[in-house]
């Protein structure tokens, strides 16, 4: 089966002025089917930079880059949002949801900007399964204002997967939520996994990495490391620990 994710010495260039930033330099990477990676870093490692790339927001300056086996290097911009819009599911760390829109409508919206032919009861269909999928079926009529940040996140993954996208690509997406509703979370890209959707996740926090299978480290534009997780942590085992520890906090006088 073809890598969903092949990069072939990939590299991004920035010009300030007269002074050339090597962003990336010369990055080689496959992501195969059904993958849970994390690419990790400081500020200024290029981790950020890298994931523009892997979600066609920036074109490389070098390389090549093959996004479920198409060459994607070097496509227009049109040709780069078509691709986008149907090869990747993004998850952010702002949730970015409409604040006037349902959590179905919110989902429904990767759709209403594809080439797709779907009438609008299909897109509510496929909207609702999605919602379903991350465990939010009974909440698909309310807004964003009426969810918990960790509901909210579950709407943007459900928007995501809506296209049934190649890979889902998430960046910092535990960067808003508490320390248990960021275990929910990873608890929910976990199973999401193991039904065999790849995913991509850029974070910076060492712990949430460990909730991966495989971590990819970089450091002035290179990778550094590229580990798979020996001691990986399950987010169903580290609920139960968290409510464990909350439970006895409680009763502490």
């Amino acid at each position: 089966m073809a890598a969903v994710i092949q990069l072939e010495s990939i590299q991004k260039t920035y010009f300030t002025g007269e002074v050339e930033v090597h962003a990336v330099r010369g990055v080689s990477l496959d992501v195969q089917p059904g993958e849970f990676v994390a690419i990790m870093g400081a500020s200024g490692s290029g981790k950020s930079t890298l994931m523009n790339m892997l979600g066609c927001l920036d074109r490389p300056t070098g390389g090549r880059y093959l996004l479920d086996g198409l060459d994607v290097s070097h496509l227009a911009p049109d040709s780069l949002a078509e691709i986008r819009n149907a090869k990747i599911g993004f998850v952010f760390q702002g949730f970015n949801l409409l604040s006037r829109t349902s959590a179905w409508e919110n989902v429904e919206l990767p759709m209403l900007y594809g080439a797709g032919s779907l009438s609008s009861q299909e897109q509510r269909e496929r909207a609702l399964r999605a919602l379903e999928l991350v465990g939010l079926a009974g909440r698909a009529h309310h807004h964003p204002n009426q969810l918990s940040g960790g509901q909210q996140q579950r709407v943007a993954i459900a928007r995501a997967l809506v296209n049934e996208p190649a890979m889902l690509l998430a960046d910092e997406p535990t960067g808003n939520l508490d320390s248990q509703t960021s275990v929910e979370v990873m608890g929910m890209f976990q199973k999401l996994n193991a039904q065999g959707i790849t995913i991509v996740m850029v974070t910076h926090e060492l712990d949430i990495a460990r909730f991966t299978k495989r971590n990819v480290v970089m450091r002035d534009g290179r990778i550094i490391r590229d580990e798979i997780v020996a001691d990986r942590f399950d987010a169903d085992e580290e609920l139960r620990r968290l409510r464990a520890d909350h439970a006895t906090a409680q009763l502490v006088p």
